[in-house]
């Protein structure tokens, strides 16, 4: 019993420290599933199924799911913007900078998920039957990138580095994309990758 008074004591401690950041969460996560809901965005994909995880690029189920391989990349999105905001707005104290990077990931998720970009992903990289992120899977890539910002908060940066190479060779490894190629191909396609890429289908 006094284990579980002190267990829950340290939680009430735990979250009234860091309500900021845990409201900061919630409250991003919940505008974003609002506002794609209302733009027509589907909560758990096209076939109404919720699942944990889609480790097939090529399926249908890709980016509908709490967590697939493009999952690392919003991780390394975290990441960077931890030591972005470290070198540009390093008066502002954590928790706002954790807010400002929240917000950045939430509105890149708005656009990768309007005609605009679908239509790109379509025309330019490999993801040529893309139809765009359910809304489970937009709000866990906001979880995602939020999990990157903390790992790069209370590590290293050598090992944040370290976890960046690995996510990015893995990924390039595994499926034949990572973050690195997703951004060239969506801005600047390059045939000879897409063929490279489809080769591995």
């Amino acid at each position: 019993m006094d284990s579980v008074v002190v267990w829950g004591g340290a939680w009430v401690r735990f979250l009234r420290r860091h309500r900021f950041v845990l409201l900061s969460l919630l409250g991003v996560c919940a505008a974003l599933a609002a506002l794609e809901l209302l733009g027509g965005r589907t909560l758990l994909g096209p076939d109404g199924r919720f699942g944990w995880w889609e480790g097939d690029i090529w399926s249908s189920e890709n980016s509908q799911r709490v967590a697939d391989a493009y999952s690392f990349s919003h991780v390394i999105h975290g990441m960077l913007f931890y030591g972005l905001l470290w070198r540009v707005a390093r008066r502002l104290p954590v928790r706002h900078r954790f807010l400002l990077a929240l917000l950045v990931e939430a509105g890149w998720e708005l656009l990768e998920n309007s005609p605009l970009i679908i239509d790109r992903y379509r025309s330019a990289t490999i993801a040529q039957g893309y139809v765009g992120d359910s809304v489970l899977n937009s709000v866990c890539d906001v979880g995602m990138m939020a999990l990157g910002f903390w790992i790069a908060r209370v590590s290293r940066l050598w090992l944040v580095m370290a976890l960046i190479a690995a996510m990015e060779l893995g990924c390039l490894w595994w499926v034949r994309d990572n973050l690195t190629l997703n951004v060239i191909m969506l801005v600047r396609p390059v045939p000879a990758i897409k063929a490279w890429q489809s080769e591995g289908r």
